[in-house]
Formats: C-alpha cells, sequence, structure tokens
C-alpha cells in the first residue's frame, strides 16, 4: 500500500474512527483502525462488533493495500504532525511507514486478516433527513436514554412512524423526550442503541443543503453520512408504549421565557447537590411567576423567581439537572410548562406552533 494524503484530511478521519475502535475488549484486534483502499480510494474501519464506521479519505492511491494499525497511536501520532501532505506506505511484514517533510515513522500493525469482516448493507426501508433537522433531533434526545444495561431495551433511540410522521424518542423511566422529524407514512419501527445515535451526531454537519440517508432493516441500521457510514445493530424487545404516560391535559400550565427560566434553575442547582439535585418548583396564578427553592443544609437555602403567564397553580419537586438539560437543547424562544399536581409528570414544551418537540420529567417523591 502506498498512499498520499493531506494531514487534516487524514486527522478528522481518524478523529470518526478511533472513537469507535474498543480499547478494553477482550479481542485486541479491536483496537485497531483498518486501513484499505478500494477504487482508488484510502478507507478507515473501526468496530466493536455493535457498531462498525467507515470513512473515506480524500487522497491519491499509488498502491492497494490493507493494515489493521493501532488506532489510538495512530490518532494521537497524526494529529502531532503539522499540516501538510504526508506518505502512507506498507512496509515489509505489518508495518506502516508515516513519512513528510522532517518527520518520518514506522508504526508496527498487525495482520489485516485477522480483522473482522464488516456487514454488509442489508435492504431495507430508506429515509432521508437534512442534517440539521438529525442533529437537532438527536441532541434534542439521546440525553433521555438510559445507560442501565440491565434495562436494554431503554438504552436506545426509538425511530418510529404513527399518524403520517417520523418520531423520535428516548426515556430512562425518569424523563423522556420526544421529536417529530417530518411526514412520513411507511411503518416504521427500530429501536437504535444511543451510543450508536451519539456517534452519528458528531459526524454530522451543519449544512442544511446535505441528506442523510437512513437505511432501517429487521436487524441493521446504517447511516450514510457523506464520507462517513455508520452500521450498528439494532436493540432487540419491543420498545414500551411510552403514549400511555404522557398527560393528555394539564391542571396547571406557564409560559415562560426559556433563557430566564435556565437562569434561575441554574442558580437553584447550585444549592441542591446535598439533595440529589432536588428543586421545588412554584407555579403561581396570583403572581404570574414561577418561583424555584433549593434548600441545603450545609451551604444554605435559595429562591429565585421569573415571571410567567400562568394559569392554574401547583407545585412540584423535579431533579435540577434534568430540567436544565431539557431547557437547553430546546430552540424557542418561550416554552411551556405543564404540571398537574406533586406526583404527576410534568411536560416542557415550546410554545411556537406546530409544536414538534416533548420533554417529560417525572417528580421527585417529597
Amino acid at each position: 500500500m502506498n498512499v498520499k494524503v493531506t494531514q487534516e484530511n487524514l486527522h478528522n478521519a481518524l478523529t470518526s474512527v478511533s472513537r469507535v475502535a474498543s480499547q478494553r475488549s477482550a479481542l485486541p484486534i479491536l483496537s485497531n483502525i483498518l486501513l484499505h483502499t478500494e477504487d482508488k480510494s484510502l478507507f478507515l474501519t473501526a468496530t466493536n462488533l455493535e457498531i462498525a464506521i467507515r470513512v473515506r479519505v480524500a487522497g491519491k492511491v499509488e498502491k492497494d493495500g490493507r493494515l489493521a494499525v493501532p488506532a489510538r497511536l495512530l490518532n494521537d501520532f497524526i494529529s502531532s504532525l503539522p499540516k501538510g501532505t504526508l506518505s502512507l506506505a506498507k512496509t515489509k511484514q505489518f508495518s506502516l511507514k508515516v513519512s513528510m517533510k522532517n518527520y518520518e515513522s514506522t508504526i508496527n500493525g498487525f495482520d489485516p486478516e485477522e480483522y473482522p469482516s464488516i456487514p454488509a448493507k442489508a435492504a431495507g426501508e430508506m429515509i432521508k433527513v437534512e442534517s440539521t433537522k438529525l442533529k437537532q433531533a438527536l441532541q434534542q434526545t439521546t440525553l433521555a436514554a438510559s445507560t442501565d444495561e440491565a434495562r436494554q431495551t431503554l438504552t436506545g433511540v426509538y425511530i418510529h412512524t404513527a399518524n403520517d410522521h417520523l418520531y423520535m424518542v428516548a426515556t430512562d423511566s425518569y424523563r423522556l423526550a420526544e421529536k417529530k422529524l417530518a411526514a412520513n407514512k411507511k411503518s416504521l419501527s427500530h429501536n437504535v442503541p444511543a451510543t450508536t445515535m451519539q456517534e452519528v451526531l458528531r459526524n454530522l454537519t451543519d449544512s442544511s443543503e446535505e441528506k442523510v440517508e437512513i437505511t432501517l432493516s429487521e436487524n441493521q441500521a446504517v447511516f450514510d453520512i457523506g464520507p462517513a457510514v455508520i452500521i450498528s445493530r439494532l436493540i432487540d424487545g419491543k420498545y414500551p408504549d411510552y403514549k400511555q404516560i404522557i398527560p393528555a391535559s394539564s391542571e396547571t400550565t406557564a409560559e415562560v421565557d426559556r433563557e430566564e427560566f435556565i437562569a434561575v434553575v441554574r442558580v437553584a442547582s447550585l444549592f441542591a447537590k446535598e439533595s440529589a439535585g432536588s428543586i421545588t418548583l412554584k407555579v403561581q396564578e396570583d403572581a404570574q411567576e414561577i418561583s424555584v427553592e433549593a434548600v441545603a443544609s450545609q451551604v444554605g437555602e435559595n429562591t429565585s423567581s421569573t415571571p410567567a403567564t400562568v394559569h392554574g397553580d401547583g407545585e412540584v419537586s423535579l431533579n435540577s439537572r434534568y430540567l436544565l438539560d431539557a431547557l437547553q437543547v430546546m430552540t424557542s424562544e418561550k416554552v411551556v410548562f405543564s404540571l398537574s399536581g406533586r406526583h404527576n409528570p410534568c411536560v416542557l414544551k415550546p410554545l411556537e406552533k406546530p409544536a414538534d418537540y416533548l420533554h417529560l420529567i417525572m417528580p421527585l417523591k417529597s
């Protein structure tokens, strides 16, 4: 193998694939990246057997070849080099020679035949989503997915269609995020690991003109994102009927400026660390405000308030981090905060119509 690439292009590709390469696997080969040429292009591939990523690197292929190289070492080394054109050459045995002006290094690699084969793209339903819309949807949903492997079904982002629309949903049973993406009449029901979705998110651009091609089959999800292709297994098991816990109506609603709401919740959270982030919100119709209280025996106490357009009175205790997470991923100037007593879930929605995002938070026991 003999390839010429720029340091910038190779570094960008390595940043994407090295995150997937497993450093703790029982299979040492998985801590490597597979360099291979195909159709006069250089590709970098990494897998942890649950997710695989392949990135095409712009460059000039002078001789074809394949080689597995330690991911962390190669990534750290290339990121340390200055910008410019460098040469990648496979030498005797399984070594990679990297050279450019004033630099020449050899990295010991491994037999590429030991590297696991990457599954082929299976036939399935294909949808296209604008990169910017998908990026926002993943930012707004992945934060609510569970990290508890004992509840594996909840560790995914549920992609499905309902009422002729495409939705993405995630929940850890303490909070739930639902995003309506676009009109779609196909019948879809697929649970993709949140870890996969986070990798997809990292590879997305802010270009509204770029579309991401998503192919969903019975056991696989494939995301075609420009030069990168991400292939993932799906999570087995039926996703819970989350619609059951979303309140159809609320006793108390408050329309509030999102940035001002964030400010008072953030201040209260500083005093809530002793109580596992617990803060108490009081929504008052007479005062037309939301007040946020937090008490810490070792630190002190805090009460902050922000004006709101309020209908009805209510009080509830919530985890301040969950509330901040929800508010920070929303983009609307104003939000609607709804509750029905101290023991029922609270709902946040953007005030603008149509409201395409919903974030539900379960109350804390008081």
